[in-house]
């Protein structure tokens, strides 16, 4: 029998050959059962030095003397403790300075696919498929041990999954040196940060358009090419397969159909107003701005069927600014299929998406303003000069009437051509600047009765001139000027048959006769004068407006230097409805409205 002295004891488990069963002492082995004279015996100081023997396989047991064992409540503490790292929801595993498993927990030898057997002296990252160590501490096993403190670090495995190491030293006082790891599945934590990475980069490209595509593209590209972007990221990185998108019309409360996949067609079709009763969910959501998890459709009174078969609905406000743009709703043949998390990255989306539909928007008004502004200066730089043909064709014609017929149709000609090309002007700008590619606000002020009216404007005052184009113009009037009395007399001459001006608007003292004068002469080649007499204040030396007012000149036919735009506006639809009172008839706005007043100034301030 081998002595107490450790002679034949080896920590690294190493013994000469031998064919007797062995058994490990711990403790004097004189005292250890009659047995082991059949028996190798092999005297160790502690259990660690046994435990280092049984990786000998012909070992048959372990005696341990009375004086060697600890007390029975930390027995049964050890063994409690012991049941509890086998069965944590955590991986648990010992391993020594080398990195090699001693023990591992059900939950990690499940992880690692290993069904419960330990596999003693196996490297960590070998049990795990040598994983990828993706920080922030490349070697947490490593450091641990050399700067006596714990580490972490992040694997992921072939089979797409992450855990998270702890790793925590142990120091024996024989300068033993083990490692307890605890290992945590966060594959979920991950992709969800992922996704959420994901969603935020999708939400930046929806609406990455660089200048040389806006600039190569229309208006309808774009919305195709945003159309396009949702579908994808919603279908491809959401997994949605049923999705509809509305976008709310904020004068009519209409939901319009923007976008659907795998939706019923009479579905998509189907008139929705943004209103918390009778028009579903997506009306519910768009009148309240609040999102709606419907789990069962078969329980909530709210949903009306967009998809045959669907169980399940998720739908979302698309809000900017606190304002709702439209919604966005998911369907699911399965009930319960969304929950917070859903609802989360949906919500996301949504904000990416409002926004993307704003930059659309704006793109598409700044293009439209671009247009609108670029035909007001082709516009502008052109009225004048248009003005002075019109004068001069209309004073040649009078040196030919009574003589060649074919010069005075020339004559005509370049009139009829000369309007037409600043009418051609006028529509190529409204072409460019539709009213549906431009915001409410920003529209230009098209008002019923005023829209497509023929204004003559006589001044002396170039500048009264130019302000005369660019005001009424913008409320649709067809504008053309003169300078004195005789070329107010002779574009009205000029005028083809069954032409006329429907308002004469003129200064009260002209270069040649006054703005009275003037009205007579009219008077004389048309059967009523719409006429409006410009005066600054308290000047009328000739007393014009009282001699036009006795001789059929409107009440209110009279505009006072300097005026304001809602006041021009005013009157001028005051005389064209005095005189024709038709234009009444179908127009919801005859009778001014003094915020539509106040409107209209704020609008010619601007």
């Amino acid at each position: 029998m081998s002595q107490f002295d450790g002679s034949n004891s080896d920590r690294g488990g190493q013994r000469p050959e031998s064919s007797t069963p062995r058994l490990i002492c711990i403790g004097d082995p004189s005292l250890a059962p009659a047995t082991h004279d059949s028996l190798d015996v092999v005297p160790v100081r502690s259990a660690s030095e046994a435990f280092d023997e049984l990786e000998c396989g012909d070992v048959v047991g372990i005696w341990i003397a009375r004086d060697q064992l600890p007390q029975i409540g930390e027995v049964r503490g050890i063994a409690q403790s012991g049941a509890m790292l086998r069965d944590m929801p955590e991986g648990v595993a010992l391993l020594d300075a080398d990195m090699r498993v001693l023990w591992a927990n059900r939950r990690l030898l499940k992880w690692a696919g290993r069904d419960e057997q330990t596999p003693m002296g196996m490297n960590f990252y070998a049990l795990l498929g040598e994983p990828e160590i993706m920080g922030p501490d490349f070697c947490p096993f490593h450091t641990a041990l050399a700067i006596a403190d714990e580490s972490n670090s992040t694997l992921h495995t072939a089979d797409n999954r992450y855990f998270q190491v702890h790793a925590a030293p142990i120091h024996y006082p024989d300068a033993t040196k083990q490692l307890i790891v605890t290992v945590g599945d966060i594959t979920d934590e991950i992709m969800q940060q992922q996704k959420l990475a994901a969603i935020h980069q999708a939400g930046r490209e929806l609406a990455d358009i660089r200048p040389a595509e806006i600039f190569m593209m229309e208006v309808d590209e774009r919305i195709e090419l945003l159309k396009d972007n949702i579908r994808h990221y919603l279908s491809d990185l959401l997994n949605y397969e049923f999705i509809e998108i509305r976008l709310l019309e904020h004068a009519t409360g209409n939901l319009m159909p923007l976008l659907s996949v795998g939706i019923d067609q009479e579905a998509a079709d189907r008139k929705l107003l943004a209103h918390p009763q009778g028009n579903g969910i997506t009306g519910y959501v768009a009148a309240t701005g609040v999102s709606y998890i419907c789990a069962d459709v078969v329980n909530d009174p709210l949903f009306i069927p967009g998809v045959q078969g669907s169980r399940s609905s998720l739908t979302v406000p698309l809000i900017l600014h606190d304002q709702v743009l439209g919604t966005l709703n998911v369907e699911s043949p399965e009930p319960h299929a969304f929950g917070d998390t859903d609802l989360q990255f949906l919500e996301i989306f949504a904000r990416d998406i409002a926004l993307a539909l704003n930059t659309l928007e704006l793109l598409v008004a700044q293009k439209a303003n671009t247009a609108q502004q670029s035909c007001d200066a082709i516009h502008s730089a052109v009225a004048m000069p248009v003005d002075e043909i019109l004068n001069d064709a209309v004073n040649l014609m009078e040196d030919y009437i009574g003589h060649g017929g074919e010069m005075a149709d020339r004559l005509r000609r370049i009139l009829q051509n000369t309007r037409d090309i600043k009418r051609t002007i006028q529509q190529i700008g409204q072409k460019m600047t539709p009213l549906e590619a431009v915001p409410a606000g920003s529209r230009s002020p098209q008002d019923e009765v005023l829209r497509g009216q023929r204004v003559l404007v006589v001044d002396a005052d170039e500048k009264v001139r130019e302000d005369a184009h660019q005001l009424l113009e913008r409320y649709g009037c067809i504008v053309e000027t003169a300078s004195k009395g005789d070329e107010a007399v002779l574009m009205v001459r000029g005028l083809g048959s069954g032409e006329s001006y429907d308002v004469v608007i003129s200064d009260i003292q002209l270069p040649d006769y006054s703005g009275y004068q003037l009205m007579l002469r009219l008077g004389e080649r048309m059967d009523r004068v719409p006429m409006i007499l410009m005066q600054g204040f308290g000047y009328d030396p000739g007393h014009s407006i009282v001699k036009a007012r006795q001789n059929g000149l409107h009440p209110k036919g009279v505009l006072y230097k300097p005026f304001r735009l809602d006041q021009l506006i005013d009157v001028v639809r005051t005389i064209l409805l005095a005189n024709q009172p038709e234009l009444a008839e179908g127009c919801s706005d005859a009778v001014p409205d003094p915020a539509k007043k106040q409107q209209n100034e704020t609008s010619g301030a601007s």
